[in-house]
């Protein structure tokens, strides 16, 4: 085949453009959408106000300067977690302000985003598990022991709350995306079925 006769098929090829939503579709999914934000923002001046006030309240709390320090150095490493899964975060707060919302297409990479932030969301909850660990083995240390614990009860002591805290730290983030952005996802998903039919 030559140059010229691939330009030709080219040409014919009927490429039809990504369908347009109405305004008034628009604005139907700009409601879910603005909670979604609104959300987001609540979310991350929460976090951003509770993380220094926790700093503080550690550095004034009668323990000893060793422990202190540990649990210092605990959350400011929760805070560099944070901060590394709200980026992601607000890369998904700048989209769904995007205004450019008009077709078909952007709407379903919007709700692939979505899917995507949902798989972030349970990843932040379930990255605090070693936090949770190292937390654990602080307590157990500051406690003063008065009698020699077997390895068997430390072991024990210590898997079960990572247990526990691993199944609940799961289900309260899958909870906590439902409640604040998924039942508003859900919105979003029912109206591009409508707009597909």
């Amino acid at each position: 085949m030559d140059l010229d006769h691939l330009k030709s098929i080219w040409n014919k090829e009927d490429v039809s453009k990504t369908p347009e939503i109405s305004p008034e579709r628009q604005k139907e999914i700009h409601l879910p959408l603005e909670k979604i934000r609104k959300n987001m923002s609540h979310e991350f001046w929460s976090t951003a106000v509770l993380l220094p006030i926790i700093l503080i309240l550690i550095w004034f709390f009668p323990i000893p300067f060793r422990f202190k320090f540990y649990l210092e150095v605990l959350v400011t490493s929760m805070a560099l977690v944070t901060a590394f899964f709200f980026i992601k975060f607000f890369r998904l707060y700048k989209e769904i302000s995007n205004p450019a919302l008009g077709t078909l297409d952007t709407l379903k990479d919007l709700l692939h985003q979505f899917e995507l932030n949902k798989q972030y969301y349970v990843s932040f909850y379930l990255s605090f598990v070693p936090f949770l660990v190292c937390e654990i083995i602080i307590v157990i240390e500051a406690i003063p022991h008065t009698h020699h614990y077997t390895e068997g009860y430390l072991v024990y002591t210590l898997l079960a709350p990572v247990l526990v805290g691993l199944f609940a730290l799961y289900f309260v983030g899958n909870w906590w995306f439902q409640h604040y952005y998924g039942k508003y996802i859900k919105k979003i998903e029912i109206l591009i079925q409508e707009i597909k039919q």
